[in-house]
């Protein structure tokens, strides 16, 4: 492939035309795939680490890999999965090194859980309400459980996409997704009192 010359033609070019660019070295290809993906990547890393610093931390290191290591990666495949697996996988590495008590509030992932795209005042003031008490709830669990929140609820993955980003049985996806609800259900339907404010987990 020849070099790319300019950003817009970058923007037109497939993930796989990308990456075969940056195994030659080109980083207007590299800088295209971090402007695509870098919100999901960054998101995700968030919901996880629950700390601003740490989530751009692993964003950083998440584009270094896939710069360093892109003649390994399967251009035929997409590849999504392989950068979210590498966030997850920093993200564990990162919490290991650093533990404390995440204060940051999820406030992306809050309103993702809470809403569709489009949200009405009510809807947002709602959210504003709920958004203590995800963030409460989210605390008590592991990564590994916030891992496969993020990766059902924001990027829609299903449980087999998510066992093979994670690369663990289908079967590990399903009890930690389960948990994960329970818990999230419980403390939702504690503070809503069993009105309409509990929101669809299932």
């Amino acid at each position: 492939m020849t070099q790319i010359t300019d950003s817009a033609e970058a923007i037109t070019l497939t993930d796989a035309d990308l990456l075969d660019a940056i195994r030659a070295n080109d980083m207007l290809a590299l800088q295209a795939l971090f402007d695509r993906y870098r919100t999901q990547v960054y998101q995700t890393a968030l919901g996880i680490v629950r700390d601003t610093y740490l989530a751009e931390e692993v964003l950083q290191d998440c584009f270094y890999r896939l710069y360093r290591y892109a003649e390994r990666i399967d251009g035929s495949s997409p590849i999504a999965p392989w950068l979210y697996r590498v966030t997850v996988n920093l993200c564990y590495s990162r919490l290991k090194k650093r533990r404390r008590h995440w204060a940051e509030p999820f406030h992306e992932f809050a309103e993702r859980l809470r809403a569709g795209p489009r949200t009405s005042p009510e809807v947002v003031a709602e959210q504003h309400e709920m958004q203590a008490i995800i963030r409460d709830t989210l605390a008590r669990l592991s990564p590994q459980h916030r891992a496969v929140l993020v990766l059902h609820y924001f990027h829609d993955y299903s449980l087999a996409e998510i066992a093979d980003i994670l690369e663990c049985p289908e079967g590990t996806v399903k009890s930690r997704l389960f948990y994960a609800r329970k818990v999230l259900k419980e403390q939702l339907q504690r503070a809503a009192e069993g009105d309409a404010m509990q929101p669809d987990l299932a």
